[in-house]
């Protein structure tokens, strides 16, 4: 068969394309020895700069593994888009609320502590951990350090993001005398209870037991006080309502935004005039962030979020992700009001609160 030149360019072209995927999923080596690997030996004069002792950082990069598995899993971790009857069902569950309610009564004091402390309400505390890990159930299998050395060297958009993410990991290891190649999380390097990457850990994890220690990874009360304080530095207003129902037309106008993850950015009255009301009274000059949540192929239901939803959003950039902790939250809170669901003890934690 003759080829034309035209497809010769094209075989070339392809040809061309697939070595450099190959070398972008293939290093040459497969390890971050600093010795050998430039990236990782500025990593190393980067943060020995900063009174981390350099044979701790050069054995500690030298233990990394580059796993193809975790490039593998960013890459699939845009899944079709769910409506939010599906969404919701994932998190929505008897067990889930029942572990919910077990998990408050078995970590009381420091529920009640951190609402005092940060306005942050127990089942919301409880809601956001029972989504990320099941209430510690499940916090990962891929070790951190690989992970995290694998995107901050290898990920071709978003490198600069993960390396920092891997300088953070080894600072937080070395002050809290943790070995980095012992702790597992998520693929993406998110570790412990509430599943905070390393940078949200430096920043916002509390010894909340006052044992001396920051550690979301086995302590549950030091996650509970973490995720109060998460909520509070971002802006959680006590006592204020997350979001309120509404009602609208058969199907949302295609001139409002809905779902932004962004601060309340429409009146009231503006959306009044496309049919959108709320179902109880508020303020018409009242900026509210807009929700459309399609419960079937038909249907849909609106509510208007307010500042605290805002605030849910900075823990998950998604609005599916910020209704599901509010009412997983809601469900936790009218079970423990009504005492219907039996407690079942978390036997995947300890009560660590002897110390309070």
């Amino acid at each position: 068969m003759t080829v034309s030149r035209s497809q010769r360019w094209k075989q070339v072209i392809i040809a061309t394309s697939s070595l450099v995927f190959f070398s972008f999923t293939t290093p040459a080596m497969a390890d971050f020895d600093p010795s050998e690997h430039s990236g990782a030996r500025l990593l190393v004069d980067e943060l020995s700069d900063k009174d981390i002792p350099r044979r701790w950082l050069e054995d500690a990069l030298r233990g990394a593994e580059y796993q193809q598995g975790v490039l593998e899993a960013m890459e699939g971790a845009v899944e079709r888009r769910l409506r939010w009857d599906e969404y919701r069902a994932i998190f929505l569950t008897p067990e889930r609320i029942q572990s919910g309610v077990g998990f408050i009564e078995a970590h009381r004091q420091a529920f009640e502590r951190a609402e005092a402390e940060f306005g942050v309400p127990p089942e919301v505390i409880a809601a956001i951990i029972g989504v990320e890990t099941s209430y510690g159930r499940f916090t990962g299998d891929h070790r951190v350090l690989d992970s995290l050395a694998t995107l901050a060297f290898h990920h071709p958009q978003r490198g600069g993001f993960f390396r920092g993410e891997l300088a953070a990991f080894l600072d937080i290891t070395y002050e809290q005398n943790v070995d980095p190649g012992s702790l597992k999380g998520s693929y993406a390097g998110a570790m412990g209870y509430p599943q905070f990457i390393p940078t949200s850990y430096r920043a916002y994890a509390v010894d909340f037991d006052a044992d001396g220690i920051r550690d979301l990874w086995t302590n549950p009360v030091d996650a509970i006080g973490s995720v109060g304080n998460y909520f509070a530095q971002h802006g959680w207003q006590a006592d204020e309502p997350v979001y309120q129902e509404a009602k609208g037309p058969a199907a949302p106008p295609h001139d409002i935004e809905f779902n932004r993850t962004a601060k309340p950015y429409r009146e009231v009255a503006e959306l009044a005039e496309k049919g959108i009301r709320p179902e109880v009274g508020i303020d018409a000059a009242q900026e509210v962030i807009p929700l459309a949540l399609e419960i079937d192929e038909t249907n849909w239901r609106y509510r208007f979020g307010h500042d605290n939803f805002y605030v849910i959003t900075r823990y998950n950039h998604s609005h599916l992700y910020a209704m599901a902790v509010t009412e997983l939250a809601e469900s936790i809170r009218d079970s423990l009001a009504l005492q219907v669901v039996p407690l079942i003890p978390n036997t995947a934690v300890e009560n660590k609160e002897t110390s309070l």
